[in-house]
């Protein structure tokens, strides 16, 4: 997927690490399918390479869409990308190191799960690694239930807590206060989903920075899973899913006007289907 010549040891590391992770989750995923309720086929996932042409014609890498349809999730996608070459000279001026130079080199991972059953939360989890003149760390991960459970979102918070203070000791109030703020929706004067932690631009100690942001992905394969199992198996009434479907629409909002992600995925020339994953296989606006 990359070439030899245009990535060095640390963008090698942080690659490796994003697909780790993606099979790490895309096993757990499946195995709660195999465990779920329904009578059809477990579902499992399907992925889709795809290659990125750079403006310039060369080659700019590409990515992995991996996508799921089953009886627990109704639709969860887990995509990997490496892409590299040049920004657009207007998107340049935007991007940290990238004013003089557009050349650039990102990786990462993107999570998004959308439940069967409205007791299930949905969760998004992304990180990634992008390099210009400058080098950072980014992402984090968020519930996002259409029927908020204290308990669920207070287990949610613990475990990013407790991953966030084994690293840096401002790291919880810095960035679950980040998260908060970024996904605030302001035309409905809300926030999507519940909270967890949002960082970016985090620089300077490769190892560091790299180690906890791999424990940022740990954690969603330690706390997520549980969550499902707890409420799979809930009974749900028709109004109890149409108020799913009405969060959805607000999820969608969000992903389509606010979401950084979205945008330089587009922006960069990322494959349309697998940026635009994060979407609900259903919504409504009612």
């Amino acid at each position: 997927m990359t070439d030899a010549d245009m990535i060095d040891d640390e963008q090698l590391a942080a690659e490796a690490w994003f697909r780790s992770l993606r099979d790490s989750l895309c096993a757990a995923f499946e195995a709660l399918e195999d465990e779920g309720p329904g009578d059809g086929p477990p579902g499992r996932f399907v992925r889709t390479p795809w290659e990125r042409p750079d403006p310039s014609g060369v080659p700019g890498g590409g990515g992995v869409m991996g996508l799921m349809k089953g009886r627990v999730f109704e639709k969860v996608g887990v995509n990997t990308s490496t892409v590299f070459g040049t920004f657009a000279p207007e998107f340049a001026k935007s991007i940290p190191g990238a004013e003089d130079d557009p050349s650039f080199f990102a990786t990462g991972i993107s999570l998004v799960a959308h439940m069967a059953n409205p007791h299930v939360p949905a969760v998004h989890m992304n990180t990634r690694f992008l390099t210009t003149t400058r080098r950072w760390f980014g992402g984090g991960a968020d519930l996002n239930p259409a029927l908020p459970v204290n308990a669920d979102t207070a287990e949610f918070k613990a475990a990013y807590r407790a991953t966030c203070d084994a690293h840096g000791a401002d790291y919880w109030n810095r960035y679950s206060k980040w998260c908060d703020e970024y996904f605030f929706v302001p035309h409905r004067n809300r926030h999507r989903g519940v909270g967890g932690i949002f960082y970016d631009r985090l620089e300077g100690d490769f190892a560091a920075n790299l180690a906890f942001t791999q424990d940022v992905g740990k954690t969603l394969l330690d706390v997520f899973p549980e969550l499902v199992r707890r409420h799979m198996y809930d009974p749900f009434s028709e109004e109890e899913r149409i108020a799913q479907l009405r969060y959805r629409g607000l999820y969608a909002e969000f992903n389509l006007v606010y979401d950084r992600g979205t945008t330089f995925g587009l922006k960069t020339g990322g494959n349309v289907d697998a940026i635009l994953m994060s979407l609900p296989p259903l919504a409504r606006w009612d």
